[in-house]
């Protein structure tokens, strides 16, 4: 009997057991999954990569770690050029979580405040650089997959909480708990940019492909940058590190294009007719002042038949100077230096819609009034020679056998982009031009091959050191990522032009310094050909290449 019994109770407990192992193997493998996904803590992604591209394995795929000067040395890849022993970086100390060379606070308040100088790029001096390692932030987890991180990000990536309080009324940006939430407001759309961007489109041309880059400026956390990528746009945005502490920074941790930038004394790092839009959305740039010199800026950037959008004051002044508290004639005297300053830049005003004034810059140049005898014209000689230059008060003459008509995205992609084809980059025939992208075809095959995460949702934000015509980027093309081209000032050609008429962004930069980013803000990053642009430039060099050389994909 009591055998029996022993066997009945056995056989009505085994189902639930049963049951419980089952549900607990399906937890500890979901469990599993999830911490290898690069998701959450205790990221395995990093690591296994850097195991699969060790140099040993590296020829399984076709490709070449070697550094590409050893200097004559037999093991160059282990001991350092010269025999000497690889250096090691020490970690930084604790409060420079956030540090950023060359828009450091102490720093930045020892240079005038006129026209923003203090804002601006100033770096320090060999002597002053840290060659330390800038530790993460305690607790910080792998970014969300782009496009939950749109709207959400870590509180632990980014532990800043003054905008939830300074712009709370303007829908920027809400901490709850563990993480900031990203509702899509902005000062001049508190309810939400998708509807502000509708707004845009009933005048500007997003649906068809026309308007495929745009420069946002003064750009908060950049959400007008984030909605307009669900609509087949690029913005690039940037704004200055101010009191507003982590606008750039919560841009990029959301997986939106950004920089820290000002409008300032410099020039910005681009070339003349890049962008298909410029917008403005209560930017505070005072385009009516030094002479139009802001706004003169702006169309040297901006390509023939491109948009200039300027939302917030002083537009439709009448409805709105009691709300903004200014004096009826200031902003009236405002808007008119405007309207005067477009007319002479050969723009077109569009509309007037609530506090939105949308132009136009034409591409018949027949057509524009004649320009004031103090006005003058820039010297088109190296006109992409902007790198640490002064904004000028001159126009820039729109050459349209250069800049000529580009296609809509995506065709724009793939076609020879106009400056290309008219010869203006010497050096580059429409032949070996498309070779490039053949080239960068065949080597980001080769990568997959050892990256096999290069096709997923690991990698939102992308740099290219050494940019070229954009191949790398074009090849490895997705709407789940986006690359920032840098073209370096120490390159022989200056390309980026080709780059913004393929429907991609990218930057000029001198890798002598810092970038103009916060720590930790991109997911990959790929080198070509940069150690050898600066060779004989960098003191850290040999160092650089000795420790890149198993780490970094290098066609």
């Amino acid at each position: 009997m009591a055998i029996k019994g022993n066997s009945g109770e056995y056989k009505a407990r085994s189902p639930l057991g049963m049951v419980i192992a089952v549900l607990l193997c399906c937890f500890f493998y979901v469990f599993g999954a999830w911490q290898r996904s690069g998701y959450g803590k205790g990221d395995r992604i990093a690591v296994a990569v850097t195991q699969q591209t060790a140099c040993a394995d590296a020829s399984a795929a076709g490709l070449s770690f070697e550094t590409h000067h050893t200097g004559g040395v037999a093991n160059a890849t282990t001991s350092g050029l010269g025999g000497e022993p690889p250096p090691s970086f020490v970690p930084c100390a604790a409060a420079l979580t956030d540090h950023t060379p060359c828009h450091d606070q102490d720093r930045a308040m020892k240079f005038p405040r006129k026209n923003m100088v203090y804002r601006e790029r100033h770096c320090p001096s060999d002597g002053e650089r840290l060659l330390c390692l800038v530790p993460a932030p305690p607790g910080y987890v792998t970014p969300f997959p782009w496009p939950k991180s749109r709207d959400y990000v870590p509180y632990a990536n980014a532990p800043y909480k003054s905008l939830t309080v300074e712009k709370a009324v303007q829908n920027w940006v809400h901490y709850e708990g563990a993480v900031f939430r990203f509702p899509g407001g902005g000062t001049q759309f508190p309810h939400g940019a998708d509807k502000y961007i509708d707004q845009l489109a009933s005048v500007v041309p997003f649906a068809d492909g026309s308007v495929r880059t745009v420069l946002d400026t003064g750009c908060g956390v950049a959400s007008l940058g984030a909605y307009l990528d669900s609509r087949g746009v690029m913005a690039i945005s940037f704004a200055p590190r101010d009191s507003h502490e982590a606008q750039v920074q919560f841009a990029l941790e959301r997986g939106v294009p950004a920089f820290i930038g000002v409008l300032g004394s410099v020039k910005l790092p681009f070339p003349p007719r890049s962008f298909d839009m410029a917008h403005c959305s209560r930017c505070l740039i005072p385009w009516s002042g030094n002479g139009g010199m802001y706004m003169m800026e702006v169309d040297r950037v901006l390509r023939p038949g491109g948009y200039w959008v300027l939302s917030g004051p002083p537009i439709n002044w009448k409805a709105n100077h009691r709300k903004w508290e200014r004096a009826e004639e200031d902003l009236a005297g405002e808007q008119k230096r405007i309207e005067e300053y477009a007319q002479m830049l050969c723009w077109e005003k569009v509309t007037e819609m609530d506090e939105i004034g949308v132009w136009r810059k034409r591409t018949d140049t027949a057509a524009c009034p004649a320009m004031p005898p103090a006005v003058r014209t820039c010297d088109p000689a190296n006109s992409d020679d902007v790198w640490y230059k002064n904004m000028e008060t001159c126009i820039t003459p729109s050459t349209t056998a250069v800049g000529g008509q580009v296609q809509p995205f995506p065709e724009r992609l793939k076609v020879v982009p106009p400056r290309i084809s008219s010869g203006a980059v010497q050096g580059f025939t429409v032949e070996s031009y498309e070779e490039e992208n053949r080239r960068w075809e065949k080597h980001v095959k080769a990568y997959k091959k050892v990256n096999y995460k290069l096709d997923t949702k690991r990698y939102r934000n992308i740099m290219d050191m050494n940019a070229g015509v954009g191949g790398f980027a074009a090849a490895i093309f997705s709407p789940m990522s986006w690359v920032m081209n840098v073209v370096p000032t120490a390159a022989e050609l200056s390309t980026l032009g080709v780059i913004y008429e393929r429907g991609l962004i990218g930057i000029y930069h001198d890798w002598c310094e810092a970038f103009s980013t916060y720590p930790r803000t991109y997911d990959l990053i790929h080198v070509n050909g940069v150690f050898s642009l600066y060779r004989n430039k960098l003191e850290i060099t040999k160092e650089i290449l000795t420790d890149a050389s198993c780490n970094v994909l290098h066609p």
